[in-house]
């Protein structure tokens, strides 16, 4: 595929600024769409999003508008970053413009609550067959502050088409920014969304003043519960062991700028759900998907006792302490991954 001539990202928060920036840094012509008209405003005015990615300019070729179906209009590239619970809305508001050749490539990290479905399904739901034989997910361990700052990073590009995989490899790799692809939809995505409820658990065992001890333990038997799910439902092993897994669970653990890890950190020392969520700008998209994660591990069978007790802290006001304590005294057993 030659590069695409309209570029579309949906979302305009901090991933989705830094998405936009590193693509228009390329040469390329970008439309951002953003449902803050405040954001909007910025950028066209200063070239900034000082919401969402302060102190960082972006390229001449980022073009930001509030009017969804003018930005998706006649795009060949549409990039979704809108946080996981707001996809469905967003893609059903702008799907009868897409075009029907349309490469789509999800960048957003989470299940949704009503369907249980991963993006992939959310998506199959509103733009039909034509539209997702190139679906595509974007994934792995990157900070949006550090993309936009031109830190090496490196992600996976996931896609039952092996040519759009290596076509969305083409269009976002950089000098910093490495892009692998791989063929699991199924593990990308669960990866990206079952790390952020993992890094809840990982905050609040710091805010509890617990030490390295505790932290690699919760990584690494949530690893476990990630790979246990992941495998139910048809992920390749090999996935939670790359970039999309342990890649992206040991920085949203234990990375300053994870909003997750953030929120369970203050709720470690203390502090109410309620509170910690007003004052925040961004999404922290591991507590909504923990509702969705317990209840697909509970149709599925799957035994994922780190994530029950991470919603246990956060719907029935368990006790963070009292919930590393009913960890630690379940039945010994023998270490396992399935």
């Amino acid at each position: 595929m030659s590069a695409p001539d309209r570029i579309a990202v949906l979302g305009g928060g901090s991933w989705g600024t830094a998405l936009a920036g590193l693509l228009a840094g390329k040469g390329r012509q970008v439309h951002l769409w953003a449902r803050e008209p405040q954001v909007v405003e910025a950028i066209r005015a200063t070239r900034t999003n000082p919401v969402f990615l302060p102190g960082r300019t972006l390229p001449e070729g980022v073009e930001a508008s509030t009017d969804l179906e003018s930005v998706v209009r006649d795009a060949d590239l549409v990039v979704s970053v809108t946080p996981a619970q707001h996809v469905r809305a967003v893609v059903q508001a702008c799907a009868p413009v897409l075009r029907p050749d349309v490469h789509i490539v999800s960048a957003s990290k989470g299940i949704e609550i009503r369907s249980l479905e991963r993006m992939d399904g959310v998506f199959a739901s509103l733009v039909g067959p034509e539209r997702m034989r190139r679906f595509t997910v974007l994934s792995g361990p990157s900070f949006a502050a550090e993309v936009a700052a031109g830190e090496p990073t490196a992600v996976v590009v996931a896609s039952a088409d092996t040519q759009a995989a290596l076509d969305a490899q083409s269009v976002f790799q950089t000098e910093t920014f490495r892009v692998y692809t791989s063929g699991d939809v199924v593990g990308v995505e669960l990866a990206g969304a079952l790390k952020n409820v993992i890094a809840l658990a990982s905050g609040v065992v710091a805010g509890l003043g617990f030490g390295h001890n505790t932290r690699a333990a919760v990584m690494t038997r949530g690893l476990a519960e990630i790979a246990r799910l992941g495998l139910r439902l048809g992920a390749q092993p090999g996935t939670f062991a790359g970039l999309a897994g342990m890649g992206d669970l040991v920085l949203t653990c234990t990375g300053e700028l994870s909003r997750n890890r953030t929120v369970g950190y203050r709720l470690g020392r203390g502090e109410a759900l309620d509170a910690i969520l007003g004052e925040m700008t961004s999404v922290a998209e591991g507590v909504a998907t923990v509702q969705a994660v317990v209840a697909l591990a509970g149709r599925e069978g799957v035994d994922m006792p780190i994530a029950s007790e991470v919603h246990a802290i956060l719907t029935e006001g368990r006790p963070p302490q009292e919930a590393i304590r009913r960890l630690m005294s379940r039945d010994p057993k023998p270490e396992e991954w399935s």
